[in-house]
């Protein structure tokens, strides 16, 4: 039986934690540790297009942002998806454990997992929602429902 009451909190709190991660991922380690012009070659060395880092890094951090905001929290959850596969199917050869060498599947499966869980939960308490982003980017009024 799922509480009424609780899981909007529960929806929050997935979606900051998601998001945080992704955002820490992204622009923590991506862009401070491995550096940009790393993170490319480290993609093209596992023979993917160089651009790919780029489009995983804006995924990452835009996506974190706008999943700690609550912005579009289903269609993000939705479109994170293929880069939690994709690093899946990428650690898939180190192993179950992701203290592996070059790390195992078990934290982007679980990530994977966790981003179809906030898509079928939506985006909980306290998200942004269109009426509040017009109010508050565009100074509008709020729409009448």
């Amino acid at each position: 039986m799922i509480d009424n009451r609780t899981a909007p909190y529960a929806a929050l709190l997935l979606r900051v934690s998601l998001g945080t991660l992704l955002l820490a991922h992204g622009l923590l380690l991506k862009v401070f540790v491995f550096g940009i012009p790393g993170t490319v070659g480290f993609f093209e060395s596992l023979g993917y297009p160089g651009f790919f880092a780029y489009l995983v890094i804006l995924g990452e951090i835009g996506g974190g942002i706008a999943l700690i905001l609550g912005l579009w929290t289903r269609p993000v959850s939705l479109l994170l998806l293929p880069i939690l596969i994709g690093a899946t199917v990428q650690h898939a050869g180190n192993g179950w454990l992701f203290s592996a060498p070059n790390g195992g599947w078990e934290f982007p499966a679980l990530w994977t997992v966790l981003l179809v869980v906030q898509a079928l939960l939506g985006d909980g308490a306290y998200a942004w929602r269109p009426n509040v982003l017009n109010r508050v980017l565009f100074r509008r009024p709020a729409a009448a429902h």
